[in-house]
């Protein structure tokens, strides 16, 4: 399939209208993944199909109205996404239509509520016949937000700079460059399908602190690279998502609200608004992206959500920006795939989905990379996508594909939530690939020891599981001393270290410096009851030791009090000292 050549038609004619596709007759030119204004709305659509003198394209919104014999303009451009200094702070549909004062309604075929008299204050870095190259900064956005926002030239353009504004205000549309006979805009439009290019892809070595224990200490991920978060219903992946968006280290969170329900977006909305920024001391919101495609919104517009959220985060990328994508959640998108595959009796493959649903997932999280800009910059964009199993089924075809494209996997455990365990991460079904490349960041960091206590920490939850399972079957007083020790460690880690209130201003966030020292205090009280076991203290009275200041330091110790937490940790091997 490619393009159709012939005599022009004035206008393409609508043949058939079934939910978001609808079929064109028309002989002009157009090509696949065009853009067409459908009716009188002018509704977007995208070319999927070129037969012969029929054009195939889907809907981006609700076709209530459209009938056959309605008329069709080809806009001659693919599905682009607007970028300029408006983004951050700003809540938008799946096409990057604003979504701020729009009303109860955004009207068909509008483009928002965008304030086209807006402007920003621009500061030149060039002057006229400056030679510079694809990707090299012109200048300056003021008052763009909390992160440094410059105007790129555009990727492949090339040459001497022709014309440059001086500095002062100017709006979306205002022409503030011309580098070799380009013109470059205080916005652009760049295809979403389409990855940004960059110089280099580098390895994925840095620590992307996410504040959550579990994660930072077991199944670390690094800047730029990708994680899956499959788990059932009610297991809490909305709120650790949440939670990774308010406090990871990141510059710009993009969060793609994918298929979700209106009221859990409206929540993140109103907390982000709320939060307050460590790093800037305004409001989270400011240095983030909302893009809030909801489950009552179109359906095609939902598959296109994710595309416009990796390509916004290019864009950040590009200006040397760590940028983190939360898509919430990818079951959702494939599931639009689902629908309209079947829509246009595409042979459907396991369970229905599209037998192209492991190419799409690939192509998703490939956009993830940490790379050396255009312009020279450093840069990364972290992909983390929830997936929604149905029945908790884990072998389905969504959650089984993702598993083979993602650098680490945060598996929900349903049990774990059911218990009040928060974050449900299981540390059986769970796995990171970037935990060996960290390993050196954090010896740099001044932490060689952190490997260690990993794999310490990992060998002891999984004995502590298997001691469970026979406790359940003969009960604790038949193990032998070391082993009741080892599933007293277990209990330990788990409700000292490992579970996190979302709820408390202590542990709702935890630094790597807490992380640290709770990881060390649990780790050398097991060490010493091990010694108490050892020398004949009966196991008992190990047991019977108030540890309660060592499980209630992640709530009592401050988020980066490290201190606090080993003043805890001596109290209790005090109180251990006193069973000799």
């Amino acid at each position: 399939m490619g393009a159709v050549t012939g005599p022009p038609r004035a206008e393409p004619a609508i043949l058939r209208v079934a939910g978001p596709l609808v079929e064109l007759e028309y002989t002009g030119d157009t090509a696949m993944n065009d853009l067409v204004s459908l009716g009188e709305a002018g509704l977007p659509g995208e070319v999927v199909e070129i037969t012969d003198a029929v054009v195939t394209a889907q809907a981006y919104e609700y076709t209530g109205g459209l009938a056959p014999g309605h008329r069709a303009h080809p806009r001659g451009s693919p599905l682009s996404a607007r970028l300029g200094p408006g983004l951050l702070g700003g809540i938008f549909d799946g096409l990057l239509r604003p979504l701020s004062d729009s009303g109860d309604w955004l009207l068909p075929g509008s483009g928002g509520s965008e304030d086209e008299a807006r402007t920003w204050g621009f500061t030149p870095a060039v002057a006229v016949g400056d030679q510079v190259t694809g990707g090299q900064a012109l200048g300056e956005v003021l008052k763009a937000g909390p992160v440094q926002t410059r105007i790129l030239a555009p990727p492949g353009c090339t040459g001497p700079v022709e014309e440059i504004v001086p500095e002062g205000d100017y709006t979306q549309d205002s022409l503030l460059a011309v580098v070799g006979g380009t013109e470059v805009r205080m916005t652009a439009d760049w295809p979403i399908r389409r990855p940004r290019p960059v110089r280099e892809r580098l390895d994925a070595r840095r620590p992307l602190h996410t504040g959550q224990r579990a994660i930072d200490l077991l199944f670390p991920v690094a800047r730029g690279s990708t994680v899956a978060v499959p788990g059932g219903f009610g297991t809490g992946k909305t709120m650790l998502l949440q939670q990774i968006a308010k406090w990871c280290d990141a510059d710009v969170i993009v969060y793609v609200g994918c298929g979700e329900r209106g009221n859990e977006m409206a929540d993140v909305i109103a907390e982000l608004s709320e939060l307050a920024d460590p790093r800037t001391g305004g409001r989270l919101v400011e240095r983030t992206v909302v893009i809030a495609n909801t489950s009552n919104m179109p359906m095609m517009a939902r598959e296109a959500s994710i595309y416009t959220g990796a390509t916004v985060a290019e864009y950040f990328r590009d200006m040397g920006c760590d940028v983190v994508v939360i898509a919430d959640s990818t079951s959702r998108w494939a599931e639009a795939l689902r629908e309209f595959a079947s829509r246009t009796g595409a042979l459907p493959a396991e369970e229905g989905y599209p037998a192209g649903l492991a190419s799409a997932l690939a192509a998703f999280y490939e956009r993830a990379g940490a790379v050396t800009t255009l312009g020279g910059d450093r840069g990364s964009v972290t992909v983390i996508g929830a997936v929604s199993p149905p029945g908790a089924d884990m072998a389905e075809p969504v959650t089984a594909h993702t598993e083979r494209f993602v650098r680490c996997l945060w598996m929900l455990d349903r049990e774990l939530a059911y218990a009040r365990h928060y974050p449900a991460i299981s540390w059986a079904g769970s796995f990171s690939r970037d935990a060996d490349a960290l390993a050196a960041g954090h010896a740099d960091a001044g932490e060689p020891a952190w490997p260690g206590r990993q794999a310490e920490i990992s060998a002891l939850l999984a004995e502590a599981d298997r001691l469970t399972d026979l406790v359940d079957l003969v009960g604790i007083t038949a193990l032998p001393g070391q082993e009741r020790v080892s599933v007293l460690g277990g209990r330990l880690v788990r409700e000292g270290l490992l579970q996190q209130s979302a709820l408390s201003d202590q542990d709702a966030y935890c630094g790597p410096e807490k992380t640290s020292a709770l990881a060390e205090a649990v780790l050398t009280v097991i060490a010493r009851c091990r010694e108490l076991a050892e020398a004949g203290v009966p196991a008992d009275s190990i047991e019977e030791a108030d540890f309660g200041p060592l499980l209630r330091a992640r709530e009592e110790a401050g988020p980066h009090d490290s201190a606090g937490v080993a003043l805890r940790r001596d109290a209790v091997l005090a109180v251990l000292r006193e069973l000799m």
